[in-house]
């Protein structure tokens, strides 16, 4: 049996029961990542540590963890991941001060391979030296380029946005400002598997967007889409090599929108609630397909599906009837099958993973 290292005790040093006990009151997740060995990875935030649970083989269906890894002073959370596979988690850290003023910087941390202890907390600063700026940027948000830089983004203050990158060489570059303003949410970055990086910024009336012209390049104005975003609801999604589609839910309540470049906005219906949408491409019936999940306005998971870049042909929502506080996940297993994960209100955490058959086919939930 493999002994347990320094760094692993440190990361699991609360007793798991009393984290656990904390998932009714969980900050933020799930979040759900497929490692490179094909295994599962699950994250959730809670007050001052990040509980996370692993599959024991690609395809589940056993479980381990949840491990404990410490977030103390971490108000917020945000887990990413690039093509490499690593994941990237990201933090708003807030101490407070003796003069009743508080430090607020970004932190990292990663996990390189499935099951294995993260690094410890990196400290990438704050945008802003002065104090009472400091104190306004939101919850970061990142994206991984091809080359595996990590690009990060908070939202400053009155509606700007602040970047933060990785050089070719891995080292950091300083704080910049994006030419954006307005932002009512935070920004989502995403990137592509030709090396392009985008940021799509929303607005009150509209979504602006952001791109590279070149793989490393400054990010550019491009075509603002012409959707307002419900806050916390965008998620981007590669479609086509190189393209990406934005799914978010239309803040004047006519449901969830497709988006992509140089295309108009695809209604595609549904009822959902506030909350991030999550997105999956998978096989159903021997076809490409893209799967959406949302937290329906009743409270329960609702899974939709269309053929990638099909959505024209054709949307078709279900319901699934499993309850659901905060956002619902999505992720394709080790062996391609889409893999619906979702935290009950009761603090359970339960997954349903995709069966062979005719059309979108679940298996029976199981608490993981």
């Amino acid at each position: 049996m493999r002994s347990t290292s320094p760094r692993e005790a440190k990361q699991r040093d609360e007793p798991v029961a009393e984290a656990s006990a904390r998932l009714d009151r969980a900050l933020g997740g799930p979040w759900l990542l497929t490692g490179h060995d094909g295994r599962l990875t699950a994250y959730v935030h809670v007050e001052g540590a990040v509980l996370r649970w692993t599959e024991s083989a690609p395809g589940g269906p056993r479980w381990t963890g949840p491990d404990v890894l410490s977030a103390k002073d971490i108000d917020r959370l945000t887990v990413v991941q690039g093509r490499n596979r690593y994941a990237h988690l990201l933090g708003r850290r807030v101490r407070p001060r003796a003069d009743g003023w508080t430090n607020v910087d970004v932190m990292y941390a990663t996990q390189y391979q499935t099951g294995r202890p993260m690094t410890q907390w990196r400290s990438l600063g704050n945008p802003f030296k002065e104090i009472d700026k400091a104190v306004e940027i939101g919850v970061p948000a990142a994206a991984v380029a091809a080359d595996g830089a990590l690009h990060v983004c908070v939202p400053t203050g009155p509606g700007g946005v602040a970047l933060r990158r990785e050089d070719k060489r891995g080292r950091w570059e300083a704080w910049t400002q994006l030419q954006v303003s307005g932002g009512t949410d935070g920004p989502v970055p995403a990137a592509t598997s030709s090396g392009l990086v985008e940021v799509l910024v929303p607005t009150r009336t509209a979504a602006l967007r952001l791109r590279q012209p070149e793989p490393g390049g400054a990010l550019e104005r491009g075509h603002d889409v012409a959707v307002p975003p419900l806050p916390g609801s965008v998620t981007a999604l590669e479609t086509a090599p190189g393209r990406l589609t934005y799914y978010l839910t239309d803040a004047r309540g006519t449901g969830v929108v497709a988006v992509r470049e140089g295309g108009r906005p695809l209604p595609l219906g549904g009822n959902p609630a506030d909350g991030r949408i999550a997105a999956v491409r998978t096989t159903v019936d021997g076809f490409d397909c893209t799967v959406l999940a949302v937290r329906g306005a009743d409270g329960t998971v609702h899974l939709g599906v269309c053929a990638t870049e099909g959505e024209q042909a054709g949307f078709w929502w279900t319901g699934t009837g499993m309850s659901c506080a905060g956002d619902p996940a999505l992720a394709a297993d080790g062996h391609g099958r889409a893999v619906l994960m979702a935290l009950r209100a009761d603090g359970v955490l339960v997954v349903a993973r995709q069966e062979d058959g005719q059309g979108l086919t679940l298996g029976d939930w199981s608490r993981v």
